[in-house]
């Protein structure tokens, strides 16, 4: 089958499948006389793994992880639930950073007045240097603790 057809049966898109062959995800395809990629039966089914992973959060290398594991038949599950359980501590760590987020923008937008006046604590705020800007949270947009408490409304909001 030609890309679009590998395409529509995997509901991956063409662009993506040639990403994933220049990357390694799968192998070259086979080409026609006319030089048109030719897809098999088992590139389609890699694909679908391909995308299930990718919708279930994986990176690249984790998917190459899994990908090897899965065509791995002496495997040990033990070590697919390990990739698997690292994961979800990764996603359990990137959803509490995003909790912590909202509750600061929330308390943030408590303190603004939404008013005609220009004075507004939301860009106040983004605008100030902030201590935990060269800690590794700053680069993942957790919030400490201490910032999270004062935003939201421990300290008097400032208008």
């Amino acid at each position: 089958m030609n890309i679009g057809e590998a395409s529509k049966a995997s509901k991956v898109s063409a662009k993506m499948i040639r990403y994933y062959e220049q990357i390694g995800l799968i192998p070259p395809a086979d080409r026609t006389d006319s030089g048109y990629r030719a897809y098999t039966q088992d590139d389609v089914h890699r694909l679908h793994f391909i995308r299930r992973s990718r919708d279930l959060g994986f990176s690249v290398a984790e998917i190459t992880d899994l990908l090897g594991l899965w065509n791995d038949k002496s495997r040990q599950s033990a070590d697919v639930k390990r990739l698997a359980q690292q994961h979800i501590d990764e996603l359990d760590r990137r959803i509490e950073s995003m909790l912590e987020m909202a509750a600061t923008l929330k308390a943030l937008i408590r303190c603004c007045a939404g008013d005609e006046r220009p004075d507004c604590p939301i860009l106040h705020t983004l605008e100030q240097p902030d201590i935990s800007d060269n800690k590794p949270e700053a680069r993942t947009g957790a919030v400490p603790r201490r910032a999270r408490a004062n935003a939201a409304g421990k300290k008097p909001c400032a208008h």
